[in-house]
């Protein structure tokens, strides 16, 4: 009868357990190949876990909301036809602990020295097989205590036991006072505590007319992740305000074009992502993170793009080696993390791994905000929403007011290694590159 253990996958580098959110299948069930068993959740993503083969889910040994540990066994499936039937290997030690206090008080004396070896109430360990044999063998547990045994720390070996049982007659028995025989019964009668029902904290009381809303798992790991952020980081936020008509009318003349030729929507989040990756190449203290007393260089430009969750929870995929990427490939990556962070079809290891976070609060209509700071980066980057506004524009043939499109970029960043100098410097060379986008640009 094959059996394959089922275990807790390895979900990214930094993640070592996962909560167990539901199991999807029950002891019994028929499994197909990659038919998910359970769905799982790490503070980086929710997932589920699919069976790499088929058969018949035989036994579950870890409960919903069960934290376990990366490597450990979830389950036991077994292949082959009628395994559901099979009494699952992990159940046998349990039918032989069952204590001999359940027997009757009142009992003839071959039964009591036959049971007494299951209760196994001393510090003495005994293996499994040692005690069914003792069982058999109707050998009384002050036999046993009495036995020396030759095994690692005096343990009763199988040898010793069966040339226990072999001499048995030649030796005088162990004669065991009466009382023992009732000792189960007795112990089980003073050693079972009264059941005190549990504590609870008193509700607290609310007054006027309130909804108390739960705050679900993922909710609970931002407030945790923010608190924590902001007990770290040394916050700093500098604004700066930048002209982004070019970048604008750009787009607009683009974007028929783009979408027919790539069959994707082009948005301004991939415009800020290159903006971002060239600042980070002029200021590389900014692409950083701080362990202990050391400063940590990211030679990897890592974006990280947060996204809102129809649950109204927020999410932060990846973009690995965005420096390496054209405009189309920043492009079709956006749209595909966007996408499935929606459907919530993100991986573990596209949400880790982030050397720098762009926030766009412009997307809700704020103008801009005060981002806080993805652990262990040093710094956020907020882009507001682009607004058309009455502008002075400096000439050669003097000052004159135009209509522009202006936005406000938010730069929070760890003051604990990054100066207001080079906080501000750095956003300002963002915006730069942004007023200085090429109207005339190919794709």
């Amino acid at each position: 009868m094959a059996q394959y253990e089922l275990i807790m996958p390895k979900m990214g580098e930094s993640i070592t357990e996962a909560t167990i959110l539901k199991w999807l299948k029950k002891e019994g069930d028929t499994i197909k190949i990659d038919e998910a068993v359970l769905e799982i959740a790490t503070d980086k993503v929710d997932s589920e876990v699919p069976s790499p083969v088929a058969g018949v889910l035989q036994k579950i040994l870890f409960k919903e909301n069960d934290v376990v540990a990366v490597g450990k066994v979830l389950a036991v499936i077994e292949t082959e036809v009628g395994a559901a039937a099979s009494k699952p290997v992990v159940d046998a030690p349990a039918a032989e602990n069952k204590p001999a206090a359940t027997q009757p008080a009142r009992t003839e004396a071959k039964t009591a020295v036959a049971t007494t070896p299951v209760a196994n109430n001393g510090n003495r360990f005994y293996s499994p097989l040692v005690l069914n044999i003792a069982r058999q063998e109707g050998v009384s547990m002050g036999e046993l205590e009495a036995l020396p045994g030759t095994g690692a720390e005096g343990r009763v070996t199988k040898k010793d036991i069966l040339a226990y049982v072999q001499n048995r007659g030649n030796q005088p028995a162990v004669q065991q006072p009466t009382v023992q025989e009732t000792a189960p019964v007795q112990q089980v009668q003073i050693t079972e505590a009264p059941k005190v029902e549990e504590q609870k904290a008193p509700a607290k009381s609310y007054s006027g007319n309130v909804e108390i809303i739960e705050m679900d798992r993922m909710r609970k790991l931002i407030a945790d992740n923010m608190v924590k952020s902001k007990q770290t980081s040394a916050h700093v936020t500098s604004f700066v305000e930048a002209d982004v008509t070019n970048m604008v009318l750009w787009r607009n003349k683009i974007k028929g074009k783009f979408q027919a030729l790539y069959g994707e929507n082009i948005t301004f989040t991939p415009i800020f992502i290159e903006a971002v990756t060239k600042a980070l190449r002029d200021f590389p203290m900014i692409n950083a993170s701080v362990d202990g007393n050391n400063i940590v260089l990211r030679k990897d430009f890592n974006i990280g793009m947060a996204a809102a969750l129809p649950t109204g929870n927020l999410i932060v995929p990846v973009i690995k080696n965005a420096d390496m990427l054209n405009i189309v490939g920043l492009t079709k990556k956006v749209n595909d993390l966007a996408a499935r962070a929606r459907q919530g079809k993100l991986k573990a290891d596209e949400i880790e791994g982030g050397t720098y976070t762009v926030s766009n609060v412009g997307t809700f209509g704020n103008v801009m905000g005060t981002p806080v700071i993805l652990q262990p980066q040093v710094a956020i980057l907020a882009t507001g929403a682009i607004k058309k506004k009455p502008v002075v524009i400096e000439t050669e043939a003097g000052d004159t007011i135009g209509i522009r499109h202006m936005m406000f970029l938010s730069h929070s960043y760890d003051h604990r290694i990054v100066d207001g100098a080079l906080g501000g410097s750095f956003v300002r060379k963002v915006a730069d590159y942004l007023e200085q986008f090429d109207v005339n640009r190919e794709i």
